[in-house]
């Protein structure tokens, strides 16, 4: 019987290098395009709908909210153990992508995250629930590392800020999914569903995934992409090993800079995703599925702002993304204030604050996120840079959440309201159904004013914004001090 580790271990590790099957350009050209499209289609789709397995837990939140299964303490926490898992697992599962089988590391991450979303459909407590989703965050940090990945081993430098920004759109799609599909279901079918329902699409995305995506190419008898394209990537190094060039992604200060800045962008990020369907119900009066559509608005911008931000950046600013970061980052500021003042019961203001956000937040999250870290580093540790700052980023988002819960817990208030209840009016309907009520509670009972006290819960939105947007102007601070990391990585300067 064989070691089992090492079966584990070889099963996801990347395929050896397979000599040529062929020489015949156009044999190698038909072979790479076909190859390219369906690992970029795949990568694109199939991280989009890790986030219908992550971020649903914000659409069920007022449903489990008003059936007392979690106060909003335990909601945060709950979304910091999500967090936490997947800053842990982004850094890990980073470095192990630049080693992996993408097709088989991506799609079984998946799978994995589909199968805690449906235990969790069935209610477990609190502490289940803490630690299950604690787990799901581990599995779901697998998607940006294996998709990066093979997008550097697939697609050239030239090519790669504009199919980066495309890819970016991925995540918004997942979100539009959530607030749209998973609110519908809810619904209609109870807050169950709101963990059913994703895990059940996402079984079926992660086999497909496991038929369409790919290994590198030199696992399939084609050349590196470099030599496809002829586009060396200038700061690459071919004698150095990976471990080497991973250790020096660890020791460059400027990744390191690029992952605080992107946690503090995070924390304003998340806070919109994890509580804005509770802000737009409490804070802003909206109806579930109002709230539901103003942030599906916001999603769909927020793909706009990821497909064009590689495009502006490309085209615009000669591939330089510090400039354009420090312009969308004020608008996100601006908008997200904007969203703060808007008085309740504004669907288009709060819809129109929203989708600007969402747009500046779409390109800050391409850039911040990943891009500027992968310019200033070699392909072959794409994964390791994604990893540092991905790690950062949720950790971020992991503190926003226990923070955001917390305020929001604190800023609760019950109000009782005395009602007087007319009592002839109470017999007379209750008679309506054959009830007499004169039966339950006595004649003497049944006459007169009654004076009854209905209790209402109110929320108090004022600290968690302040804290988003303080997290944001931090955020670009922290940006403008690498101004120049990228120009002096490419020789510019």
């Amino acid at each position: 019987m064989g070691n089992p580790w090492k079966a584990f271990k070889d099963f996801f590790r990347t395929g050896r290098d397979r000599p040529p099957g062929t020489r015949d350009p156009e044999v190698v050209r038909r072979t790479y395009e076909s190859h390219r499209w369906s690992v970029f289609l795949s990568a694109t789709l199939g991280y989009g709908l890790y986030y219908v397995c992550r971020i649903n837990f914000s659409v069920v939140k007022k449903p489990m909210l008003d059936e007392g299964i979690l106060d909003a303490t335990q909601m945060g926490l709950i979304g910091s153990a999500l967090l936490l898992g997947y800053a842990a697992g982004k850094l890990v599962n980073g470095f192990l992508a630049d080693r992996s089988n993408i097709r088989r590391f991506m799609s079984i991450g998946l799978l994995a995250s589909a199968a805690i979303n449906v235990f969790l459909g069935f209610g477990p407590g609190f502490t289940l629930f803490l630690a299950a989703w604690g787990l799901n965050g581990w599995f779901q940090s697998i998607g940006a590392p294996g998709s990066i990945v093979t997008m550097s081993h697939w697609f050239s430098p030239k090519e790669r800020g504009s199919r980066y920004g495309v890819w970016c759109i991925s995540h918004n799609i997942g979100e539009g999914l959530t607030f749209v599909l998973t609110a519908f279901m809810v619904s209609s079918l109870g807050w169950r569903w709101g963990f059913w329902g994703p895990a059940l699409l996402c079984i079926g995305a992660g086999l497909i995934l496991y038929r369409t995506l790919a290994d590198r190419p030199q696992t399939l008898g084609l050349p590196p992409v470099t030599e496809y394209k002829d586009d060396p990537a200038p700061i690459d190094k071919a004698e150095a090993s990976v471990g080497r060039l991973q250790r020096e992604v660890l020791r460059n200060p400027a990744v390191w800079i690029l992952g605080f800045s992107s946690a503090m962008m995070y924390v304003a990020r998340y806070g919109v995703n994890n509580w804005g369907v509770l802000v737009l119900q409490e804070g802003k009066g909206h109806s579930m599925m109002d709230a539901g559509t103003i942030l599906a608005v916001y999603s769909v911008a927020g793909l706009s702002g990821s497909f064009l931000s590689g495009i502006i950046s490309d085209r615009f600013f000669g591939a330089r993304r510090n400039l354009p970061a420090f312009l969308f980052g004020l608008l996100q500021i601006a908008s997200l204030t904007a969203l703060f003042l808007i008085p309740p019961g504004e669907f288009w203001l709060d819809t129109a604050a929203l989708a600007v956000f969402g747009f500046a937040m779409g390109i800050l999250v391409s850039f911040l996120g990943g891009l500027m870290a992968i310019d200033i580093v070699s392909p072959r540790a794409a994964g390791a840079a994604a990893g540092v700052v991905g790690m950062f980023s949720y950790i971020g988002a992991a503190l926003q959440d226990a923070a955001s819960g917390w305020m929001i817990n604190q800023g609760r208030t019950v109000v009782e309201t005395p009602t007087n209840i007319s009592m002839e009016r109470v017999s007379s309907l209750l008679g309506t159904f054959g009830t007499d009520l004169s039966l339950l509670i006595g004649p003497q009972q049944c006459v007169g004013i009654r004076t009854v006290m209905t209790r209402r819960v109110d929320y108090s939105f004022t600290d968690p914004f302040i804290f988003w947007i303080g997290a944001s102007v931090l955020s670009l601070l922290l940006a403008l001090a690498v101004w120049k990391a990228v120009d002096r990585a490419r020789g510019r300067v």
